[in-house]
């Protein structure tokens, strides 16, 4: 190499220039190298789109009537309020706790449900705290679905469902309720059913598990001891797990009883059952969920837990507690929050479907729960103006926020593609509200046309 050569390399790599021109290329050469790294997991893809991120923001305007997410306006009993100010106060409850509940209230959470299952309940191997049913729902799928299986799914369910489904590796089955042929008048959630041949049609050697919510989120339906055996037995002959969500266990309104399917003979051995205290005392906000059911499955959920959230927040569970034993003493009295909510809401829901069958609209009246979808088919709203090739149901709601201030969930949501056709004509709406709140509604409905 001549020095001619030589200066000129040694002036390059000493240039300003070719400093910034040579980090640019590393760096675009960086890029390309690292975008497949910065890929999503294969297991949540196509599972970015959700129905609360898209209307929650849209509904946040506080002149829009909110009756679509489902969060009570109405306020949690003082007691269980007061109890999280005195647990807060408590220095060591305001610690880290026992992973898999506080022993408090696994122990209360015990009492409560060894009477309603009349059977005892070990506080410790057969219960697990968690960050509301949803941290539930997860550890159960976690813990015990995997790649290959699949697992049923009765529609419209809750639509976290699916994508949990997905995320373990497994493949969501989806049957849907079904409207009895002959009803046109006076529809209740009770006149939606199963199809047993079908039902027994999904059943085979992959099948894991099947998830059922009684009473159901969005219909409001409470599926009777006949229905729940009929699944039952199917489990049963195929030895598969149930997973039964039923956070909303204490909605439930005259006439209608709630039972659990884990009562049912040869049950409780295959059935994780998930509850809320956000459902049973109105406080969504506080995210504590519990799963009950026999150690041999509530141990692999407890690995779940301790591998990922480890411990839920130690004063909600102290306040909690109290909670639940100031009720426990008062089961079966007029003054019993578990029965007592139920009272308040079944005239909310009937004040709801009077006013929506007074503008045209065709109320499913629920038996449980504290949602009512709506048919809005004869309303014949005219919507083939918004582009797009989204649901009827998303499209309306959309239209409703900004056109008439109010808000509600489309039902699809809750729903495979397969099914678009028959829920997309349904919008849900939430009745937990003041009364403040259901007659701002109630204006808007009443002057629909004007």
């Amino acid at each position: 190499m001549n020095i001619t050569h030589l200066t000129f390399r040694c002036y390059l790599s000493t240039s300003p220039l070719f400093r910034v021109n040579s980090a640019r290329l590393l760096s675009a050469t960086q890029v390309t190298m690292a975008s497949s790294r910065h890929k999503n997991a294969k297991r949540i893809e196509g599972l970015d789109k959700n129905v609360w991120v898209a209307f929650t923001s849209v509904a946040a305007d506080p002149a829009i009537v909110n009756l679509g997410q489902g969060y009570p306006d109405i306020p949690p009993p003082l007691y269980v309020k007061e109890g999280l100010a005195q647990a807060a106060s408590v220095d060591r409850l305001n610690q880290y706790t026992r992973g898999f509940g506080h022993p408090s209230l696994v122990k209360a959470l015990s009492q409560v449900y060894g009477k309603v299952y009349d059977r005892e309940i070990d506080p410790f191997k057969e219960i697990l705290v968690t960050v509301g049913g949803y941290g539930s729902l997860f550890s159960c799928m976690q813990a015990l679905v995997e790649h290959g299986d699949e697992v049923i799914i009765i529609e419209p369910f809750f639509d976290c469902y699916v994508p949990m489904v997905r995320m373990a590796g497994a493949t969501p089955v989806l049957i849907p309720l079904r409207l009895k042929p002959d009803k046109k008048r006076n529809i209740t959630s009770a006149d939606w059913v199963l199809d047993q041949d079908e039902l027994a049609s999904k059943f085979n050697s992959k099948t894991k598990a099947i998830i059922i919510n009684t009473p159901n989120n969005p219909i409001g339906k409470i599926f009777t001891r006949d229905e729940l055996q009929a699944i039952a037995d199917l489990c049963i002959k195929h030895d598969t797990l149930c997973f039964s969500d039923e956070v909303y266990e204490w909605l439930t309104y005259k006439g209608h009883q709630h039972i659990k399917i884990a009562t049912l003979p040869g049950m409780w051995e295959r059935t994780v059952t998930i509850s809320s205290a956000g459902k049973t005392f109105s406080v969504t906000g506080w995210k504590l969920g519990w799963s009950i059911g026999p150690e041999h499955l509530v141990k692999h959920l407890q690995t779940v837990m301790q591998n990922t959230l480890y411990t839920c927040p130690t004063p909600l569970q102290g306040s909690m507690t109290q909670g639940l034993l100031v009720d426990y003493e008062r089961m079966g009295q007029p003054d019993c929050y578990f029965s007592s909510l139920a009272t308040e809401l079944e005239a909310k829901r009937d004040r709801l479907a009077t006013i929506l069958h007074s503008v045209g609209m065709t109320p499913v009246v629920p038996e449980g729960g504290y949602f009512m979808i709506v048919d809005v088919t004869a309303l014949n709203q005219d919507l083939s103006h918004m582009e797009g090739d989204e649901a009827y149901d998303y499209k309306f709601i959309k239209w409703m926020i900004k056109e008439k201030k109010l808000a509600a969930i489309p039902v699809t949501a809750f729903c495979g593609d397969d099914s678009r056709k028959q829920f997309e004509k349904y919008i849900r709406l939430c009745f937990i509200k003041q009364d403040s709140t259901l007659d701002a509604a109630e204006g808007i409905l009443k002057n629909w046309n004007k």
